[in-house]
């Protein structure tokens, strides 16, 4: 996994704590398959799970939501499962076949599974359909959307324009 590792653009967890959101690194070592960073994420207390936001080389991101024995799982390009291990046991987990070589940029999972703190499906369809924004762009919209886009933009090492 080190070459894949050596590609993680960041790994974050957030969760919200009393109603405040808070945002942490999360090492290399659990970023090995959607299950390992699922375990990681039950570490974390959180009023509505823990969210594990990675992106990879910046072709693709992974969003994994944990909370209680319930794992979701949204990918944003399947056809990244041909390249990142990461990837491909999003699409195991989800239970769909790996891309065809002729498949398209397409994202994976559920996309509502941010509707309840502020990113409904049809927004997050809207933004994963910007093939235009690199992966940090695409989350650091959807932290903006959910109420922690200047700490995930620090975080990450975003600016402002």
């Amino acid at each position: 996994m080190t070459e894949e590792s050596d590609s993680i653009d960041f790994a974050l967890v957030a969760y919200r704590e009393e109603g405040v959101w808070q945002l942490h690194e999360i090492v290399d070592d659990v970023l090995e398959s959607t299950d390992t960073l699922a375990a990681a994420l039950r570490r974390f207390p959180g009023d509505g799970g823990a969210l594990g936001l990675v992106a990879v080389d910046e072709e693709f991101f992974l969003i994994v939501r944990v909370a209680g024995p319930r794992v979701r799982i949204l990918l944003s390009d399947v056809t990244a499962a041909d390249e990142w291990e990461l990837a491909r046991t999003a699409l195991e987990a989800l239970d769909l076949p790996l891309p065809e070589e002729d498949d398209d940029q397409e994202p994976a999972g559920d996309l509502s599974l941010l509707a309840d703190l502020g990113m409904n499906a049809m927004d997050m369809g809207l933004l994963l359909d910007d093939f235009d924004l690199y992966p940090d762009e695409t989350v650091s919209e959807i932290a903006r959307k959910l109420g922690f886009g200047p700490l995930f933009d620090d975080a990450v090492g975003l600016t402002s324009a």
